[in-house]
């Protein structure tokens, strides 16, 4: 295979944000090449130019190009479609519509968070957490699935306790209200005694987190956060495998240990056409109450990663206890923070620029009424 088919075999991975289909299948995607250099060229064709999605194709669309290894810059053209290229978007959409069964209950248009760091120890779980409760605190419904199956720890760290339950064939996560959201939590700390040592292997904990996605309940949710393991391995898979929508979110210290196996996952995730969507730096220096700073895991593992991966540096958590106290209690620290604080910050960066809840902002949003409607008077009555 040439260079320009393997980027457009990795174009056929990226998805319109709302309609939850390729972009190269939807025929939004025109003339491709790649010169000697390594420079390449493509052409992307919007719905109308004003499109608030546009900042997320461009990104999705450079970062499937990056993922090959000739690739060494990418210029986008970007254009918009004619009256009868719209048409045949619709038809191609209302068909994919019809003959497309979801594997899950999470829309396509629902932002899916892979929270992940390469390395155990950089404090994701409560990362995880934090975030999770930020966003609910802003009123979103959050489902939070704790994919960690041998270190589950968010039923603790959230306050979530309960016996998880089946309804109509699909297990239901366990709820809890925070501000004017909520979270729902699927994890093996709801199923398991916390003491408990499971001896899984390979095939059984993928099946676990293939349940935990295909057989539960997600409905409502506007975002979904997944707390993933150490590593780049069958979890991580089984996840890029079910949710193709998913992006990564990054966690580092600031030591150049835990910043080069954090570039690991993020190599992983890219070559698995997952979304690298932004780096955050977790245990950056203590601010001590006396006006001093001490940099006890070093500085700046966090702005290297992100200028090395080519994504925004989403935040900096100084290192302080609040964090371990309020995961020991159950009662996040983010529960605590001020309008201007850290966690309550990042949420509302990623609900505005890196990943926008589904709504009608979108450019196809105007076309998915009369798509739904289009699909369901085809229908036999």
């Amino acid at each position: 295979m040439n260079a320009v088919d393997e980027l457009r075999e990795r174009l056929g991975q990226v998805l319109d944000p709302e309609l939850g289909a390729s972009i190269v299948e939807l025929g939004m995607v025109g003339d491709v090449a790649i010169d000697e250099g390594g420079h390449a060229v493509v052409h992307v064709a919007l719905t109308t130019s004003g499109c608030p999605l546009r900042a997320q194709i461009e990104r999705d669309v450079r970062e499937a190009a990056l993922s090959i290894e000739s690739v060494k810059s990418v210029e986008l053209a970007m254009g918009v479609m004619d009256p009868a290229a719209k048409a045949a978007l619709m038809q191609r959409a209302r068909t994919i519509a019809q003959t497309r069964a979801p594997l899950t209950t999470i829309p396509y248009q629902t932002p899916v968070l892979m929270i992940a760091s390469g390395k155990g120890g950089v404090g994701k779980s409560s990362v995880t957490a934090n975030l999770a409760v930020a966003l609910a605190q802003q009123g979103h419904a959050v489902g939070v699935l704790d994919a960690d199956i041998w270190g589950f720890s968010l039923s603790r760290l959230l306050g979530i306790e309960g016996e998880v339950k089946a309804r109509d064939g699909k297990m239901q996560p366990i709820e809890r209200e925070f501000g004017e959201g909520s979270i729902k939590l699927l994890s093996m700390g709801l199923l398991a005694d916390e003491d408990q040592a499971l001896l899984w292997r390979g095939l059984i904990v993928q099946k676990a987190v293939a349940q935990f996605i295909e057989d539960a309940d997600w409905s409502g949710i506007q975002y979904l956060l997944i707390d993933t393991p150490p590593g780049t391995g069958d979890i991580a898979m089984t996840l890029a495998r079910l949710l193709p929508q998913m992006g990564q979110i990054v966690v580092t210290t600031p030591t150049r240990a835990a910043q080069r196996v954090a570039a690991r996952a993020a190599d992983f995730a890219r070559k698995s056409n997952i979304r690298v969507l932004g780096v955050i730096e977790n245990m950056s220096p203590l601010r001590c109450s006396c006006g001093e700073t001490h940099a006890l895991f070093g500085e700046g593992g966090g702005h290297e990663l992100s200028n090395e991966l080519g994504v925004p540096l989403l935040c900096e958590i100084p290192l302080g206890h609040e964090i371990a106290a309020g995961g020991d209690s159950g009662e996040p620290a983010v529960l605590l923070e001020g309008e201007h604080g850290t966690f309550t910050t990042l949420a509302r960066k990623i609900v505005r620029d890196v990943a926008p809840p589904a709504g009608a902002q979108g450019c196809t949003a105007r076309m998915l009424d009369s798509l739904e409607r289009a699909v369901e008077n085809s229908q036999p009555s």
